[in-house]
């Protein structure tokens, strides 16, 4: 019988690429997005279904999740809408910073919320979601959006006790820097008192010796996660995320801080 995914942000990225290889590996693939009117390419593959999501519309996560059930069973749940609100904190309204929250978190608890009984029921099921290499680091003039992916960490290894309770899983996928279109989807603000701060954070991410991963990578990441039978919590993926991380670990919390200042600002 084959296996079936459902995706959030689904139109671009790492959720395009996701979809596109499970449904290349013989899955049934929901891919859920805001507009799904406006693709052109996933409506086309015959094992795809387009259905459309928002997931800060609490009442549209109710309506769609029972749409996709009704259509046979769902075996993982891969959250992975989201976008990068960037800048410092003095230039950010209340509104883009609650935006962020209610996307890249509570988006995700919401849809996670919505099929735990289905999967409690059957006593199986796995949520994956897309985290980031900044829910394990944080980086300047990116708070919020660190903030968004620290709070799913931790929200994962808590609520994995309970799933686990009930054979069902919880992964988490943390990439570095991915050439998406992650940047035409960021909001990019800016303050006059830290222009020089934002302009080296920018322009490090931004160098040409920056080592990236392809949404292609991190959707093989994301399918060795499904289908690797472990109960591993982190997959921490991207070159340039693992040996960030594991110097990290290595330098301890102060020491890691003190470097990315010295690297970023020459401090």
């Amino acid at each position: 019988m084959k296996k079936t995914i459902f995706i959030t942000g689904a139109s671009a990225g790492i959720g395009k690429a996701t979809a596109k290889l499970f449904a290349a590996k013989g899955w049934k693939v929901i891919a859920t997005m805001r507009k799904p009117e406006n693709e052109t390419e996933l409506n086309r593959l015959g094992n795809i279904t387009l259905l459309p999501l928002d997931v800060t519309n609490p009442e549209q996560i109710k309506d769609i999740t029972q749409k996709a059930l009704a259509l046979g069973d769902v075996d993982v749940v891969f959250n992975n809408a989201g976008y990068a609100l960037l800048g410092p904190l003095e230039a950010i309204t209340d509104e883009e910073l609650v935006q962020q929250m209610e996307t890249n978190f509570f988006g995700t608890v919401r849809v996670t919320k919505e099929f735990i009984p289905n999967f409690r029921a059957k006593k199986s099921g796995l949520f994956i979601n897309t985290t980031s290499s900044a829910g394990l680091m944080a980086f300047p003039v990116s708070s919020m959006y660190d903030a968004s992916k620290w709070a799913l960490e931790g929200w994962a290894e808590s609520l994995s006790f309970e799933l686990n309770h009930f054979g069902i899983g919880i992964k988490n996928i943390e990439p570095g820097l991915v050439s998406t279109d992650m940047g035409e989807r960021s909001v990019l603000l800016s303050h006059p008192a830290y222009e020089a701060l934002t302009g080296k954070f920018f322009a490090m991410i931004s160098s040409p010796e920056t080592k990236m991963s392809t949404p292609e990578q991190i959707a093989e990441v994301v399918y060795e996660a499904a289908t690797d039978g472990t109960d591993i919590l982190r997959y921490v993926c991207g070159e340039d995320a693992k040996a960030m991380y594991a110097q990290r670990l290595d330098a301890g919390d102060e020491a890691f801080r003190k470097g990315i200042r010295q690297m970023i600002l020459g401090e």
